[in-house]
């Protein structure tokens, strides 16, 4: 009889299945096959089980993309309470792979090691009562997912060194507690355009296309404000391989953050 699959090792898929770029869910993978020999698992079972994760994500769902005929009760459970309040499952399931990670092999550390010094900050969470650690598990998660989605590439411009890379938050930490580790309110964008956003000082419209602030019009004639934005006004965002970046959240950028003129500021 195959062995049951507990939580912990759900939850550690479902981290696997979040932070690995999407074209490399597969048996081959050396992350996958350093835990899948600390779990004493195989690494097909494990594929197989991210294969059923993507099964359940709204977006491949809409591909056409189908698990296995048995994904099992606690795979939809976990993943219902990812999707409905993600920080609990993200939290414990963080904690659980570092540990784990301390006795893999160099490549396992390298999956969370990467983002332990990620200089990313979440506004009003320690007046929250959230502890410092627990804040920092979240943002590599949060990082970590996103930057996979995207596959490590600027939506906006394509820019794949990854230390220019923040996660953004397209609705505010503080604001939106649901959604602080939901992929679908992230984007992947290099840093001046991540502060411009933040600002208001550059939005997305009903089609995914660049919006401009006009007050940036104001620093014109500049050859590098002129081919950094302007000539990219327009342009749809890139979109990721999975969690695509939730509309309603993007029009709530656009109408509450948004500065379309410099009369908006009012």
């Amino acid at each position: 009889m195959p062995k049951a699959w507990t939580r912990e090792e759900l939850i550690i898929v479902l981290n696997l299945y979040c932070g690995l770029p999407f074209g490399q869910l597969h048996k081959g993978n050396r992350v996958i096959i350093e835990i899948a020999e600390k779990l004493d698992r195989t690494p097909s079972s494990i594929a197989m089980k991210l294969v059923n994760f993507a099964s359940l994500d709204p977006f491949h769902k809409a591909r056409g993309v189908k698990g296995l005929s048995r994904v099992s009760a606690a795979d939809r459970e976990i993943w219902k309470e990812f999707r409905e309040d993600g920080s609990e499952v993200a939290l414990e399931s963080e904690r659980i792979i570092r540990n784990l990670a301390r006795s893999l092999p160099i490549t396992g550390k390298d999956y969370v090691e990467e983002y332990e010094d990620a200089d990313q900050s979440f506004e009003g969470a320690q007046t929250e009562g959230i502890r410092l650690g627990s804040v920092r598990l979240l943002q590599s998660f949060f990082r970590r997912t996103v930057l996979a989605s995207y596959e490590s590439k600027c939506c906006i411009t394509g820019n794949p060194v990854r230390a220019l890379l923040v996660a953004s938050h397209i609705l505010p930490w503080k604001s939106f507690p649901a959604h602080r580790v939901n992929p679908a309110n992230g984007l992947c964008l290099v840093a001046h355009f991540d502060r411009a956003f933040d600002r208001g000082l550059i939005a997305f419209d009903a089609n995914g296309r660049l919006l401009l602030s006009s007050i940036l019009k104001e620093y014109l004639p500049n050859t590098a404000l002129q081919q950094e934005f302007f000539d990219r006004e327009g342009r749809s965002l890139i979109l990721p391989r999975r969690f695509q970046p939730d509309a309603s959240f993007l029009e709530h950028h656009r109408k509450n953050v948004f500065i379309g003129s410099k009369h908006a500021i009012g």
